[in-house]
């Protein structure tokens, strides 16, 4: 496994999402399967690990926890704040008295004395950006945060929080079927001032796979995807030209679709790290062997040719979720 640079954070070239290992995308798996594949992830040279305290919520971070003690001195985690757990829903709070109280809980059910990245989960509009990145240099000058990372912002809060404390990292979703980041700016800020790109949501929140069709039940109380746009019947059966395409390119090279949705993320910048979920040790190791895959330029070329003919249908997240993603101007 290379390595890559979130600002100056050198991770492994992919990294982890553990969400998933702890429900999300479905029932929660068995807890012994969740840290397995933690562990495996880690034995295959993954050394970024992406939890936060929203996710159960807390019950994620506790797994990442315990699944890293014995390793904890080799390996990065990244952590989330910015949601007001303790009121529940999507409420957000990033009051700088607040990230000073949620870090302590991170810390102690993450097992460790120090934070590598932590994340403003979502921007808070009713914080000013100045105020949650001091927060945020404080913890770092007490040494419980190392880096800084804002999650979903947009390129003139990347701009605006910069200033007061370098970001290290910029999290979003992005993928073969989302590229906003390519348009709004984000990329080309973050590229600008020497920050690293974190994605979320490589394969398409597993629609990349070619796993899913129009005949897919998300379960409506255990799968956040079965709220999302994207993922209703109808959007599935109009999105089958992306399917069919990365179906037939991936038998081309010798690849499956996973493997070629990595690929063509790790191909866009060098600064770039997707870090893909799974619950099962087989699909990890299915998404670690991307790296191994070469995309020429041309295959690239011939990726984007295919693919600016296609029209994506249905929003990635819900209206809800949605209001939480940061579009500042």
């Amino acid at each position: 496994m290379k390595r890559r640079k979130l600002g100056a954070l050198e991770v492994s070239e992919m990294g982890f999402g553990c969400m998933n290992a702890s429900g999300n995308y479905g029932p929660a798996p068995d807890k012994n399967q969740g840290i397995g594949v933690i562990r495996a992830a880690h034995e295959k040279g993954v050394t970024l690990f992406d939890t936060a305290e929203f996710y159960g919520p807390y019950t994620n971070e506790e797994l990442v926890g315990e699944a890293l003690a014995p390793v904890r001195d080799r390996v990065a985690i990244a952590t989330k704040f910015g949601f007001d757990n303790e009121k529940g829903g999507l409420l957000l709070n990033s009051r700088p008295e607040h990230v000073q109280k949620v870090v302590e809980g991170s810390l102690k059910r993450l097992r460790t004395d120090h934070i590598d990245l932590y994340y403003q989960h979502r921007v808070d509009p009713n914080v000013p950006i100045e105020d949650v990145a001091g927060a945020v240099k404080e913890l770092i000058a007490e040494g419980k945060v190392l880096h800084f990372g804002l999650s979903e912002a947009s390129a003139k809060t990347i701009r605006r929080a910069h200033v007061i404390q370098p970001v290290s990292a910029v999290q979003t979703e992005y993928s073969l079927m989302n590229r906003d980041v390519e348009q709004n700016g984000v990329l080309k800020t973050c590229e600008e001032l020497g920050i690293g790109f974190v994605t979320w949501g490589p394969v398409g929140q597993g629609y990349l796979t070619v796993k899913i069709d129009a005949r897919t039940k998300f379960d409506a109380t255990l799968d956040v995807r079965s709220e999302f746009p994207r993922f209703s019947s109808e959007n599935i059966a109009a999105n089958m030209p992306i399917v069919d395409f990365l179906r037939q390119f991936s038998e081309k090279k010798n690849a499956t679709p996973a493997q070629i949705s990595l690929a063509w993320v790790l191909a866009q910048k060098p600064s770039i790290v997707p870090i893909p979920g799974t619950r099962s040790v087989d699909h990890l190791h299915e998404n670690l062997r991307a790296v191994d895959v070469q995309l020429t330029p041309a295959d690239l070329r011939e990726i984007e040719t295919a693919l600016s003919t296609i029209e994506v249908h249905g929003g990635r997240m819900n209206e809800e979720r949605m209001k939480a993603v940061d579009q500042t101007e």
